[in-house]
């Protein structure tokens, strides 16, 4: 059985599995959760119709706002590259690398089917309860950036105890 996770943001909670077929992606989540890296977090870049990105450790300060989006581990994730960027999935974020090795903790979740993704970015996991919050984060009001205006914060990401 795959690894679940509660995402409980301020709009919601989210349930996500992460795929056994992408275990350096997998591994670097469930670690960065250990570490309680993501709690406090905001989503700082959301495009509706397209997707909901998180995990900059520097959004959760708004004196860093015009940084949101840049900051993260030094360390890249190599590309683990197998699944379609379909509605629902999550996928590591990454710079412009000819690698396209994903960034050390930033990820966003698929608001549409995005096939032209596809090749491009590491998915490794979907939701599996909590699309009506995506939905949620995915039409708030943002800035000229795609940042919320009022912003949306992982308060916490924990581990789903299997039954």
């Amino acid at each position: 059985m795959p690894e679940q996770f509660l995402i409980k943001t301020t709009l919601g909670d989210i349930t996500v599995s992460l795929y056994d077929d992408t275990p350096l992606h997998r591994d670097n989540f469930i670690k960065l959760v250990g570490e309680k890296y993501y709690d406090g977090i905001r989503f700082h870049r959301v495009i509706e119709g397209f997707m909901i990105q998180t995990g900059d450790p520097l959004s959760r300060h708004e004196e860093k706002r015009a940084l949101h989006g840049t900051g993260g581990p030094s360390a890249r994730i190599p590309a683990e590259i197998k699944h379609p960027n379909k509605k629902g999935t999550l996928a590591a974020a990454r710079d412009n690398n000819p690698q396209r090795a994903s960034s050390g903790s930033q990820f966003y979740i698929n608001h549409a089917d995005n096939g032209f993704l596809d090749g491009q970015y590491t998915v490794f996991g979907i939701v599996e309860a909590g699309l009506d919050v995506v939905e949620k984060i995915a039409v708030v009001k943002t800035d000229p950036r795609d940042n919320p205006v009022v912003p949306v914060i992982i308060e916490s990401i924990e581990p789903v105890a299997k039954s």
